[in-house]
């Protein structure tokens, strides 16, 4: 393109050349810079801990030089926990920060408005923590990947455990919004797959953060059912744990499968009441001894202190390092075009072992740790857990292609 001189300046070819340059600030300044949008405010104890885990690793990146030469830089917004006000700080960081890489969220609902915003802005979006199925499968699309485990990899994780239970009477207990639904629904049609004479005497979904312990607690020993799937965490669990062992639902006798229980962000809340016979899901960081988490866990507390970790420590590490191994592929660019590319089937290693963003629908192989509740030095801690590969908790590859979209790669 030739670029002429005249007495007003450049020409109208150079004016667009420096308009398209303009859009790229951090490629031309030499830093790539990473926006992320999440709950900091209503989700502190998981969001403090995320952010330290994405310092951390761009921290360590940067020391070696960065990648390509090119050092990262993150930049946060709260959602204020509103799907509305997600978009709204997503389209901020667009236009006022130059933001290269989108990436957050916790709650299932605002991943799922930030997916259909990477949509229809066609901007790469890695959805860090929301766990909802339809963000890679019915609402998926070519620009948006998923690092956490789905709720119906989650679900998945405990069906063999149940269906070992040989229990056959279930009551299911979950919080009235995506979260909760999705993973019921994973649960029921898995479990019922596997075992088709189970029933499903009642279900409790009570409105998120407005648990009505007793009541909900009540309705379940009504219906008198074998074992439990729980799905509550947070404030409603705590309030539902101390109600079921104030009426006596929740004796060792009564097996209970629960995801995310095990995560230190709703065991510690818990304190000593750590209900027994409960099979979860989460992240016993303190007594994980290989050698790679060992490392992390050097390296997190040489930074931070040696308090304890969070599941968020882990989560916001993770997306840092794909995100590097993305750029590694990509050779340093971080538009969305060569990162949409770059994650496609990307392997990436973890703390917890190597993993994969899947090409076929762009869920992450995160594993998950499966093992009982106990309580210890007066802590509720995970025992008897064992590791399972996020790759063996999927449903195979024909029923995804009809759960997603044909457009969505």
């Amino acid at each position: 393109m030739k670029i002429q001189v005249t007495k007003f300046g450049l020409s109208a070819a150079a004016g667009l050349v420096a308009l398209t340059l303009a859009g790229q600030p951090a490629h031309a300044s030499g830093v790539i810079k990473i926006g992320d949008i999440n709950s900091y405010k209503s989700q502190p104890v998981f969001t403090d801990a995320y952010k330290k885990g994405m310092m951390l690793a761009i921290d360590e990146i940067n020391a070696k030089g960065g990648v390509d030469g090119k050092k990262l830089e993150l930049i946060t917004r709260d959602d204020n926990a509103n799907p509305g006000d997600a978009v709204r700080a997503a389209q901020e960081l667009i236009d006022k920060d130059n933001v290269d890489i989108l990436a957050g969220s916790f709650y299932s609902n605002i991943g799922t408005a930030l997916t259909d915003f990477a949509k229809q802005k066609k901007r790469f979006m890695l959805i860090t923590e929301a766990l909802s199925d339809n963000i890679v499968w019915s609402a998926g699309n070519r620009y948006t990947y998923r690092l956490d485990a789905s709720t119906y990899m989650l679900s998945s994780a405990l069906i063999d455990d149940a269906v070992k239970s040989g229990k056959k009477r279930w009551a299911l207990v979950y919080p009235n919004y995506e979260f909760g639904t999705s993973a019921a629904k994973a649960f029921k049609e898995q479990l019922k797959a596997r075992e088709p004479d189970v029933q499903f005497v009642t279900e409790q979904a009570p409105p998120f953060g407005k648990i009505d312990a007793g009541s909900v607690t009540q309705a379940i020993i009504d219906a008198k059912p074998d074992a439990i799937f729980n799905v509550l965490f947070g404030a409603d669990l705590a309030q539902f744990v101390r109600e079921g062992e104030t009426r006596g639902l929740l004796t060792a006798k009564m097996p209970v499968f629960s995801i995310i229980t095990g995560q230190p962000e709703y065991l510690e809340p818990l304190r000593d009441e750590i209900p027994p016979n409960w099979t979860v899901t989460g992240y016993p960081w303190y007594s994980i001894k290989t050698p790679s988490h060992v490392a992390f866990l050097k390296a997190y507390q040489g930074k931070y202190g040696k308090g304890p970790l969070r599941f968020g420590s882990i989560i916001g590490y993770d997306a840092i390092k794909s995100i590097e191994a993305a750029l590694k592929v990509s050779g340093g660019k971080a538009d969305t075009e060569s990162m949409v590319k770059a994650f496609s089937g990307l392997k990436f290693d973890t703390p917890d072992g190597p993993m994969q963003y899947r090409a076929l629908d762009h869920q992450a192989t995160f594993g998950l740790y499966v093992g009982k509740l106990a309580l210890q030095d007066g802590k509720g801690v995970m025992v008897d857990y064992h590791y399972v590969p996020g790759d063996k908790l999927l449903p195979p590859d024909d029923v995804v292609r009809k759960m997603r979209p044909a457009d969505a790669n």
